[in-house]
């Protein structure tokens, strides 16, 4: 028989892969996938539940141990610029002549205070502070800002219509430029830090976590407005101004999950009214009637 006889050809066995001719090249490997651009990811929302490591119990004790802190310090400090600074003058007299003394110790008593809540959160329940008080800073810092400034406007326009004193005990610390000065500093940094710190940072997250961001707010408000009766000479005008700072920062708090913008709206609330403070007075120079009214929060 012929070999060219086509039913004597061998036959492909299955699975084995056909030969390669030069009609049909061999496809190219395929190429890796293209990596994702880590900047196009979604960025999770911060989560917003309070669940604090502290509760209730430990926010009254470092209340008590600052209520000690301020008895302490503010007689030590007195003490000490009596025999030390001013020895003709009377201890009784000392805070009204040298206001200076009392911006000395209220940054002693917040320091304390601080110091209580970080030993407190790291070494009680062995977390880390800033974290657990949720200290992560907004996305838009400026927008914080700008919110606290809207604020300022809006509460001063509505503190027009409520009855405010004509002075109070905080006028004192206007009396020279320098302790002016050195006020609007305390005023536009550590004051609303120490303060957001522990009313939006320690105390807010505890009310939250048992009854709600509602109450939360409310109840975190209240004593930070009642903790300025004295200063503001108890005028209930200034103190539902103070009051509202409060519900805001608080709002801003609870909606963010982060305790940097409530702080960059307080801090944006108090440079606000510095700065127009300053601008009416020329630097401090000259007090004129009805500017120190605005001065609450």
């Amino acid at each position: 028989m012929s070999p060219d006889n086509s039913q004597f050809e061998l036959q492909p066995s299955l699975g084995a892969e056909p030969p390669q001719t030069a009609s049909s090249p061999a496809l190219p490997p395929p190429s890796p996938a293209p990596q994702a651009d880590p900047s196009l990811a979604i960025q999770p929302m911060p989560d917003k539940k309070e669940n604090p490591a502290w509760n209730g119990w430990d926010v009254l004790a470092v209340v008590g141990l600052a209520l000690v802190t301020i008895l302490v310090s503010q007689f030590a400090i007195l003490l000490a610029a009596h025999y030390l600074l001013y020895p003709h003058a009377k201890l009784e007299d000392l805070a009204t002549l040298h206001p200076i003394l009392l911006l000395i110790s209220q940054f002693v008593i917040d320091a304390f205070v601080v110091a209580y809540m970080v030993l407190l959160v790291e070494g009680k329940y062995h977390q880390s502070f800033w974290r657990a008080i949720r200290w992560n800073w907004p996305k838009s810092m400026w927008a914080m800002l700008a919110l606290g400034t809207a604020t300022y406007l809006v509460l001063a326009m509505l503190s027009s219509l409520l009855p405010m004193p004509k002075s109070t005990p905080f006028d004192n610390l206007f009396q020279n430029r320098r302790d002016a000065f050195l006020l609007a500093i305390i005023a536009t940094t550590l004051g609303p830090l120490m303060e957001e710190l522990f009313f939006r940072g320690f105390f807010y997250p505890v009310v939250a976590k048992r009854w709600g961001a509602g109450w939360g707010i409310f109840l975190s408000a209240l004593p930070f407005a009642l903790m300025h009766m004295q200063q503001y000479g108890y005028a209930w005008g200034i103190l539902l101004v103070i009051f509202g700072v409060g519900v805001v920062c608080g709002i801003v708090r609870a909606y963010t999950g982060s305790l940097a913008a409530s702080f960059l709206v307080h801090a944006g609330y108090n440079g606000a009214q510095m700065l127009i403070a300053i601008s009416l007075t020329r630097g401090f120079t000259r007090m004129p009637k009805g500017v120190l009214e605005y001065f609450s929060g």
